[in-house]
């Protein structure tokens, strides 16, 4: 018999790193981590660092958002192709995290780095900032809505207890709706036993 494993965990950051900085022929590259949920994220996390670093001249950075889906973007801001975004983006597949922002902050020197230099010094400051941060792994989560009405609560709240399922957000008026989630690997019988029980209602939400 063929059985799928089909993997339900992701690792990512567990919070805001603090930032660390790599000197290299006088410039200052600052390296930052931020844990992040979607695109819009990254807007905000970057206007901020600008406030922050009023004299710096670029900030470059790579996120990956996403577990089956991917989405990732890389960006010099300025510098020469491929010098910045890609090295630090590298930095991010190499810790196999995900939901992450890395920013690195460059305070120019003076000195000219050369192109395999800023690829070197931006791919250090990455792997600085995520080698301090806190990596944790998180389960990938199915989101049901139950619905059923007042007489069939007890059935309901018996599968919750015995398969140790999270209730995210209920409403209990007469008629009753619990939105629960589940592992991404037991989602597909947890479905099953609320979908076998008459009259109750059970569809996937995300």
């Amino acid at each position: 018999m063929h059985t799928e494993l089909h993997n339900d965990t992701y690792k990512t950051i567990a919070k805001a790193t603090e930032p660390i900085l790599l000197k290299e022929k006088n410039s200052k590259f600052f390296g930052y981590s931020f844990p992040i949920q979607c695109e819009e994220d990254v807007k905000v996390i970057l206007d901020d660092l600008r406030k922050q670093n009023n004299g710096a001249v670029h900030f470059c950075y790579a996120y990956q958002l996403g577990v089956d889906k991917i989405a990732y973007r890389a960006n010099d801001d300025g510098e020469p192709n491929n010098s910045a975004g890609m090295p630090i983006y590298g930095q991010i597949q190499s810790y196999e995290v995900t939901n992450v922002l890395v920013v690195v902050v460059r305070y120019y020197g003076g000195i000219k780095l050369g192109v395999g230099g800023l690829i070197s010094a931006y791919k250090t400051a990455a792997q600085m900032s995520l080698e301090q941060a806190e990596i944790v792994e998180k389960t990938i989560d199915v989101h049901f809505l139950v619905s059923f009405d007042y007489q069939n609560m007890n059935k309901v709240m018996r599968v919750i207890k015995e398969k140790n399922l999270v209730i995210v957000a209920q409403n209990m008026q007469i008629n009753c709706e619990i939105e629960l989630k589940t592992r991404k690997k037991n989602s597909a019988y947890i479905f099953d036993i609320f979908n076998m029980m008459y009259p109750i209602e059970v569809k996937i939400i995300k």
